[in-house]
């Protein structure tokens, strides 16, 4: 039987920290999804579909990932993928109060569903798309945090809205 993970987050950007989590869970896995989750109440840097695209070309063509998109309740989108898992990495203990919610959660509305955490690698472990935003907003290097596609487009973005683009 094929075993499928279901990898959600905004990555707004993807970063290497969630790169790391993706290797390393296909480890474990078969084929892995990444979804990117979003609220259309709620806008990020990046649009869902630069999002995605960034995703696909960081991945490539690993025929082991499918890059997706879903607003709703991820345990939904997980069973109709026909998946099993939720992978979750995680960082600081921070995430863990939050992610052990979420876990409880989406287990207490789907019991066929399971979560399964991966520290991530501790050189992204203070790493985060939104210090990632931060920084690169205010002119900092984040080269060597992000893939380097995704570099550019931070700074291609920042340097739009700042008008200087």
């Amino acid at each position: 039987m094929e075993r499928l993970a279901v990898y959600p987050g905004s990555f707004d950007p993807i970063t290497n920290g969630h790169l790391d989590i993706i290797k390393r869970g296909l480890r474990s896995f078969d084929r892995l999804i990444i979804l990117v989750a979003y609220n259309p109440n709620k806008s990020g840097l990046f649009s869902v579909n630069e999002r995605m695209e960034m995703i696909r070309q960081v991945v490539g063509d690993d025929p082991r990932i499918r890059v997706d998109s879903f607003s709703g309740l991820l345990v939904n989108y997980v069973r109709d993928a026909g998946a099993q898992v939720i992978l979750r990495g995680l960082r600081a203990l921070s995430d863990f109060e939050y992610e052990f919610q979420m876990a409880l959660i989406n287990r207490r509305l789907n019991r066929d569903i399971e979560t399964v955490f991966l520290m991530t690698g501790y050189k992204w472990f203070y790493t985060s798309s939104n210090l990632i935003k931060e920084a690169a907003g205010h002119g900092g290097s984040v080269r060597g945090l992000v893939p380097e596609i995704v570099l550019q487009k931070l700074q291609a973005k920042y340097s739009t809205l700042s008008g200087k683009g």
